[in-house]
């Protein structure tokens, strides 16, 4: 570590450690290793480690070592990736953070059970709250207020005791001083003062590594991480890059040769790691509770709001098929303990729709009799059967609900202040290196010129093997067999998928009944207002955490703008809303079919006006088909032209046997949602409901990770075990490599495509109020405002020019104007009404 000052030759002789070393009986086991390493950084310390969490677990397990701890810098980002590895392998893992407190010397605290991981959790937090975003400010204060279940393991900076002493002090016989040797010229030297400086303060002395990577080949994009960070080439850092290798994993025989002088240093690792036993999978999620009447269990509260809103929902009766659908929910929910995730979904939509805010549900909770009844969606449970909770995948919930663009941060903001900055925050979105920004970071580190690097960079796109990135290398005039070339190659090539920083998810916010940062830290976000804690919806996913997805959608604010101008000039009761708009109108499908869509949710672009007139929707499950259909999903999985096929008339629908047919008889045998990729693996090749939900989830990441090959083989053994052709299962694997492309699940588009009928109605029966309503609601969608009134203008709606005696700020009916006491042109009429557009400024 370079300690000079205090290396002293004449120095006296060395004394017996602080105190006795108790060291477990299972360390004579010749199986167990006697090393854990504790101080060990992956690339979730932005741009310090050079190695992914599994990596180092893997390695670590490898050599055989007791445990090891991930202590990532003032940050829990990376340790759920860690805990996932680890337990798949059986490996002891420690939890723990490198903290850099401001007035005092760095320490790893490593968490000794539930309590103390809480503490370091909120210790965290105390200090991304107070500092900018990436940012820690922590004090020696409040690690002494927070010292509570947790080990220090100080990483001296100077050998004068009493700059450690505080740590002695605030930690007692949970203070050590760790000792990190990386083969400089005067290691020994450098231990004995570190065992001379553990007697003054009577912290007894640890060895470590300083981990930055689990294998030493991983130097060089090391160097290149840390070129980024300082903003300047690898040749300009000097001093700030390591001199050597040496902070990999070492084999523990390695260690214990670097401390031969000190074995008691390997020793005491052990017995560290053995006080260590906390584990993630201590952590209960629990959802608040606060959202029932006085004396009112959460099951009964739901029961009774759900059954209000089927009173609402069908005032002349509720069907049989929508009773049983409530009854069974109901029960499943109540089994599962959901009650109080399906109420805060409640009140979150009930305080949108106080405000006057329009939003709708989607995902396959949202689409159940339970949520209909709720109000959380529209789409009527007797028009759609969607995949509700399953009890055998084990899954959580899932509800997305849209709200209009402009008005979403209404809804955040009250999430805040009703549950408190300390237990609510949004989840985080993990921003990883692609081939575009990798190779900008190592060409920069590598001294290339901007010119060439911006080359580099534009010509990075679509990237999906190594040959096409020396490919690519070679047009923007970069040799990769020449010496930089090659390593610029293979650095850019290294550094795809390693976190790049933690941004703020597009909605996802996560409440607890306790303190949310006690579960995980919170930092401020760059965009005020807003928290966001340190984990990824992959992260809550893998420990059971719930979130609830708030979006916006643009089509939203439109398609509210204009319901209100059609029930401010139509007046009835009820007023038209999402719900209520006549279904199955043949009308609005004969202009669906005529591709007579510009302006209307999902399907205007070119690509699906080109599908409509051969698709021909005529029913509500068309439209759901429609938007799932054409996406890179289906279209790379060659599922569009067989079910066009089909549904002509021009092949005929087969099926292998039932099994397949109760899976794809909706779709003409042709898979085209996400749930029925799984149900085939389920049916098909003998997955169980929890494979098929592993399936899932590689589905949607296998893009940004890979991971969709390891369920090649198993689908396909699976299928011909269950006597299916060869050429089906391979069939059926590319369909579902498809989905990973972006393919939809039925819940979604079943919620698409409730606003695309109801933007359609409006086209159809109200195309003035729809146009002005988009005009007002830009910007959005595919088309410029001066293409949405000319196509206004061909269906004879007549559009005014400003005026700055006649127009208000937004375009508007002419008719509302009229109302307000403003002067007017022209003549109202009743459905292709004049519009007044908003004046030029």
């Amino acid at each position: 570590m370079g300690f000079t000052s205090d290396l002293m030759p004449d120095a006296p002789p060395l004394a017996k450690p602080a105190r006795p070393l108790p060291i477990p009986r299972s360390i004579a086991e010749p199986e167990c290793s006697l090393y854990a390493e504790l101080h060990c950084k992956s690339n979730y310390s932005f741009l310090e480690g050079a190695s992914h969490p599994d990596e180092l677990v893997q390695r670590a397990s490898d050599l055989r070592y007791a445990a090891l701890a991930v202590t990532d810098r003032n940050s829990l980002a990376g340790v759920v990736r860690a805990h996932v590895a680890a337990k798949a392998i059986g490996f002891p893992l420690i939890i723990g953070a490198e903290i850099t407190p401001v007035d005092a010397t760095p320490a790893v605290l490593l968490a000794i059970d539930r309590a103390g991981y809480g503490r370091l959790s909120t210790l965290i937090t105390l200090g991304r709250r107070h500092a900018p975003k990436g940012q820690c400010h922590i004090t020696r204060q409040q690690i002494a207020d927070h010292a509570g279940g947790l080990i220090a393991c100080v990483v001296p900076q100077s050998h004068r005791p009493e700059e450690l002493s505080f740590y002695r002090e605030a930690f007692n016989d949970r203070a050590y001083l760790l000792a990190e040797l990386h083969l400089g010229p005067d290691d020994q030297r450098q231990l004995a003062a570190l065992q001379r400086l553990s007697l003054a303060t009577a912290l007894p002395l640890v060895a470590a590594n300083d981990v930055h990577y689990h294998l030493p080949a991983r130097q060089p994009l090391h160097d290149v991480l840390t070129a980024t960070r300082h903003r300047c080439s690898v040749a300009e850092l000097g001093e700030r890059r390591f001199p050597n290798a040496e902070r990999h994993l070492k084999s523990p025989a390695e260690m214990m040769q670097l401390f031969a002088p000190c074995p008691d240093a390997i020793l005491r690792t052990r017995e560290i790691a053995s006080r260590c036993r906390f584990s993630l999978d201590e952590l209960r999620y629990e959802y608040p509770h606060e959202l029932c009447p006085p004396g009112v269990t959460p099951t009964e509260h739901l029961y009774r709001l759900t059954w209000q809103g089927a009173g609402d929902r069908y005032p002349y009766g509720i069907s049989p098929k929508v009773r049983g659908l409530i009854e069974h929910e109901l029960a499943l929910i109540a089994e599962l303990k959901y009650e109080a995730y399906f109420l805060t979904v409640w009140d979150i939509v009930r305080f949108a729709r106080s405000r006057g805010i329009l939003c709708q549900g989607r995902g396959s909770a949202a689409n159940s009799a339970v949520c209909f009844c709720l109000g959380v969606t529209s789409v009527d449970p007797d028009r759609i059967d969607v995949l509700f909770i399953s009890k055998e995948r084990g899954e959580a919930p899932d509800i997305d609900v849209d709200f209009e663009h402009e008005r979403r941060e209404e809804v955040l903001q009250y999430l805040y202040e009703k549950y408190g900055r300390d237990r609510a925050g949004m989840t985080a979105a993990l921003i990883t290196y692609r081939p575009r920004s990798a190779v900008r970071d190592v060409g920069k580190a590598l001294g290339f010129s901007l010119d060439r690097v911006d080359k580099l960079a534009k010509n990075l796109d679509h990237i999906t093997s190594d040959e096409q990135f020396a490919a690519r290398f070679r047009e923007a005039g970069v040799d990769p067999t020449s010496r930089t070339g090659r390593q610029c190659l293979l650095l850019t090539q290294e550094l795809l998928g390693f976190p790049r920083h933690l941004s703020q998810h597009v909605g996802g916010m996560v409440m607890t009944q306790g303190l949310l940062h006690e579960l995980v830290p919170i930092e401020n976000a760059a965009m005020p207002g807003r928290t966001v804690i340190e984990w990824d919806k992959d992260d809550l996913d893998a420990l059971g955490v719930l979130k609830v997805d708030c979006l916006c959608l643009g089509m939203l604010s439109a398609i509210r703008r204009a319901l209100e101008m059609v029930n401010c000039l139509h007046p009835r009761t009820p007023p038209f809303d999402l719900a209520t708009i006549p279904a199955e109108d043949p009308v609005v499908y004969d202009m669906i079919c005529k591709a007579d869509t510009v302006g209307v949710f999902q399907i205007e672009s070119r690509a699906q006006m080109s599908m409509l007139p051969r698709l021909k929707p005529r029913c509500f499950y068309d439209l759901v088909i429609e938007v799932a259909i054409v996406r890179p999903g289906p279209i790379q999985g060659d599922m569009v032209h067989p079910y066009l096929r089909r549904r002509r008339g021009e092949e005929p629908v087969t099926y292998p046997d039932d099994r397949i047919r109760s899976v794809l008889h909706k779709t003409l045998g042709v898979p085209l949602f996400q749930e029925q990729a799984m149900k085939l693996a389920v049916v098909a090749a003998g997955f169980t409901p929890g494979e098929a939900d592993q399936l899932r989830r590689a589905m949607a990441a296998w893009r940004r990770k890979g991971g969709l090959e390891p369920f090649r083989q198993k689908l396909v053994d699976g299928m011909s075990t269950n006597g299916y052709e060869a050429e089906f299962a391979e069939r059926v694997y590319q369909q579902i490599c498809g989905f990973g492309e972006y393919g939809f699940p039925e819940s979604h588009a079943a919620s698409f495509a409730l606003l695309v009928y109801v933007s359609a109605w409006l086209k159809c029966y109200h195309s003035a109020a729809f146009t002005a309503a988009l005009l007002n609601s830009q910007p959005m969608g595919f088309y410029a405002p001066a293409q949405l009134i000319a196509d206004a203008r061909k269906h004879g709606v007549t559009v005014l020019p400003p005026d700055v005696n006649a127009s208000a700020w937004d375009c508007t009916l002419e008719s509302m104007v009229s109302e307000k006491g403003t002067s007017s042109q022209g003549q109202v009429t009743s459905q292709n009404t004049p519009l007044v557009a908003q004046p030029s400024t």
